[in-house]
C-alpha cells in the first residue's frame, strides 16, 4: 500500500492501537490479536524490547496488516524501522529529521504534538496526520475541539487517555482517528492471553468510531 492508501485505511478504520508493552511476545500477541479484532492497524513503539523484530514478523505473518513504529525519534532509528519492513512512522512529539524522511521516502507520517505552534511546525513540514498526545491531560474531548476550530483541515490522532468513557466525544469533537493503547490492550489480557476481551474491547471502539460519524453524518 502507498502512503495515501495507508492513510485512507487509517481515517477509515478510525483507530490506531499503540502497542507499549514490556516484552517482544506481547506485541506480537497484541498486534495479531488486534488485527484478527478488525483492527488490521498497529503501531509498534521503539521502546517495546526487540521492536524490530516485531515488526519484522508482524509485516511476514500478518500481511494484511498496516504495521508502523511508534516513539521514532532520530532518522537513525527511522531507517531502522524502515528496513524491518514498517508502513509508517510516529513519534510522540515533533522531529523534523524525521518527517523529512519519510517524506523523501513517500512513507506515511504521523506527528506528535500538542500546542498550536507544534501543530503548525509539524503540518508544515508535511505531516501527514498530527497526534495530539497526550489528549486526556489537557482538556480532552474539548481540547480537541478547540484545535479544529482554527485548523480545520488537519487530520487529528487524539492519543494519551482515550478510553470508553470518553473515545465518542473524541470523535465528535473533530478527531480523526483515536490512538489506543492500554485501554485497547490491558496488561492482565496479555499476559493470560485473553483473546476474547481484546476482541470485545476492540468491538466497542469500532462501534464508538461508526457510531459517531453515523450521528454526525445524519445531523
Amino acid at each position: 500500500m502507498n502512503r495515501e492508501e495507508i492513510r485512507a485505511r487509517i481515517e477509515e478504520i478510525g483507530i490506531v492501537p499503540a502497542v507499549r508493552v514490556g516484552s517482544a511476545e506481547h506485541a506480537r500477541y497484541a498486534g495479531e490479536t488486534v488485527c484478527r479484532s478488525g483492527i488490521p492497524i498497529a503501531e509498534i513503539t521503539m521502546t517495546v524490547p526487540g521492536a524490530l523484530e516485531v515488526i519484522s514478523d508482524l509485516v511476514k505473518n500478518v500481511p494484511q496488516m498496516i504495521v508502523g513504529a511508534g516513539t521514532v525519534l532520530d532518522v537513525e532509528t527511522a531507517q531502522r524501522c524502515v528496513d524491518a519492513g514498517a508502513q509508517f512512522l510516529t513519534s510522540t512529539g515533533f522531529v523534523k529529521e524525521v518527517v523529512e524522511f519519510a517524506r523523501n521516502r513517500g512513507m506515511l507520517v504521523i506527528t506528535g504534538a500538542l500546542t498550536p505552534t507544534e501543530l503548525i511546525h509539524a503540518w508544515k513540514a508535511g505531516s501527514d496526520m498530527i497526534k495530539i498526545f497526550p489528549c486526556a491531560q489537557v482538556g480532552g474531548p474539548s481540547y480537541i475541539h478547540t484545535l479544529k476550530v482554527p485548523f480545520p483541515h488537519v487530520p487529528l490522532i487524539a492519543a494519551g487517555g482515550v478510553n470508553q468513557q470518553t473515545a465518542l466525544d473524541y470523535m465528535f469533537a473533530g478527531a480523526t482517528a483515536l490512538g489506543i493503547g492500554g485501554e485497547l490492550i490491558p496488561k492482565e489480557a496479555l499476559q493470560r492471553k485473553q483473546d476474547h476481551r481484546i476482541r470485545e474491547l476492540a468491538k466497542r471502539y469500532l462501534g464508538m468510531v461508526k457510531e459517531a460519524r453515523r450521528r454526525m453524518a445524519a445531523s
